[in-house]
């Protein structure tokens, strides 16, 4: 599971009425915006940006488009005043502030998994009463009964809509359904609903390829030519390796985009169709020197296991990976699926990234690919999702899938949002599955594994 390493640093300088950021990469990044915004002057938000955001974050959401934003926060809220830090890890901060206006805000940063650790998003939400500081439960019924008092508020005020789950060495000790799956058919959501996973896909994707390489059929060096001698970049084909691939470090990019966006979306249903939506751009950077996240990369690794195995992609994994798990609810839907038990996405997004508070929810069908893909967009459920788990623990995947020592990931898009903490050791899994927009699932999961009781 992802540890939150914070304050293994010594602290950024503080006052007696502020608490302290660690001295990370990530809690300086923190401590930059909360100045650069409190100083009012636009020239330094700028600059911040520019040197804090990631190159991809700073694409889907153009500079005057934050600045614009920047100026209305700033009106509104006058100035943020650190009240507590929550969670500070390389990866993400959360913390409370207060506001010039008296209003207390909490306030989520997602950074770059690895270094630099730039700024991907900030989530802006108000303060609730727990997040002062949230205490571990002293056993599994305290547990229980703190989880559903936490999610039943925010299922109450339509802040969540999905399935919660938290097992301890394979079983349960909280599972409960909120919301709706259908809301214009009020079909409520249960324990067995399939819910978008996003790229939460990229595990299954990940243990084919360690499943197919210990049967010596691929090696992680190699190139992407060995298996697709027609890619449409020779110099990606020729320098890309599998591991390269799997370890976002090939330079290949993202299929999300203007070609995307231009699709018809009905027609993206096979692995085929999602490579000319990427595959024959130029390399982001040289494969190897440096790592950022790619959906491309795994697309392409589809196709190669489309290539070794003689199958589709979904076909393999249904067979190898959702059999021997039994993970019976789990597959690639069409978006305009009539089943029941599939979830229908809502969002109030009108763009990537970018949410309208207040805005009604809509269906987030016209956004989706008829299918989803080896990089996402497949559907599970929680009793789904905790049996992968165990099934990782007994010979799922090989020795090689680094999987096995736990792990917490997690999925999002507009409508869809997903949460997996699994840690091996302490026993307990956490799940979180919505069809709300990020990052609801990924805050509630955070939550329950701060109350998740200690040894």
């Amino acid at each position: 599971m992802i540890s939150a390493n914070a304050f293994s640093q010594q602290p950024v300088a503080s006052t007696a009425s502020a608490p302290a950021l660690p001295a990370s990469t990530a809690g300086k990044r923190v401590d930059a915006y909360l100045k650069a915004f409190n100083s009012g002057d636009e020239s330094l938000m700028r600059q911040f940006f520019l040197e804090n955001v990631s190159s991809d974050s700073l694409q889907q959401i153009p500079m005057e488009a934050r600045l614009g934003r920047y100026r209305e926060m700033h009106s509104t809220a006058g100035s943020f005043k650190l009240k507590k830090v929550l969670e500070a890890a390389d990866d993400r901060a959360r913390i409370v502030v207060d506001t010039a206006n008296g209003m207390k805000l909490l306030m989520e940063f997602q950074f770059e998994k690895t270094e630099p650790h730039k700024l991907l998003t900030i989530g802006l939400d108000e303060a609730r009463p727990e997040d002062e500081g949230v205490t571990p439960m002293k056993d599994d019924a305290s547990l229980a009964q703190a989880a559903e008092q936490y999610v039943s508020k925010l299922a109450q005020a339509d802040d969540f809509s999905g399935v919660v789950m938290v097992a301890k060495n394979g079983s349960p000790v909280f599972q409960k359904a909120y919301g709706y799956a259908n809301r214009e058919q009020k079909t409520p959501n249960t324990i067995d609903t399939r819910f978008n996973l996003g790229s939460i896909n990229k595990s299954f994707t990940q243990v084919a390829i360690h499943q197919l390489a210990a049967l010596g059929k691929i090696s992680f060096t190699n190139s992407i030519k060995d298996f697709l001698p027609d890619y449409p970049n020779s110099e990606a084909a020729e320098k890309v390796t599998v591991k390269e691939l799997l370890d976002m470090t090939s330079g290949i990019g993202d299929f999300f985009g203007d070609r995307y966006d231009a699709a018809a979306k009905e027609k993206i249903n096979n692995i085929s169709d999602y490579l000319p939506l990427f595959a024959d751009k130029p390399l982001e950077f040289q494969p190897g020197t440096r790592r950022r996240y790619s959906n491309g990369g795994y697309i392409v690794l589809g196709a190669i296991i489309e290539k070794v195995t003689g199958t589709d992609y979904y076909s393999y994994v249904r067979s190898n990976i959702f059999a021997p798990a039994k993970m019976v609810g789990s597959d690639w839907f069409p978006k305009n699926s009539v089943e029941s038990s599939v979830a229908v996405g809502y969002t109030k997004m009108n763009r990537p990234g970018m949410t309208q508070p207040g805005k009604e929810r809509h269906r987030n069908t016209a956004m989706l690919p008829q299918r989803g893909s080896s990089a996402g967009g497949g559907y599970s459920t929680a009793p789904d999702l905790l049996n992968y788990t165990v099934a990782l623990q007994t010979g799922l995947a090989p020795e090689t899938f680094d999987g096995h020592n736990g792990f917490g990931i997690a999925g999002g898009t507009e409508g869809v949002n997903a949460a997996l903490d699994w840690d091996p050791h302490h026993g307990y899994t956490v799940i979180v599955l919505s069809n709300y927009d990020p990052p609801i699932a990924e805050t509630i999961a955070h939550h329950l594994r701060a109350l998740l009781p200690q040894k």
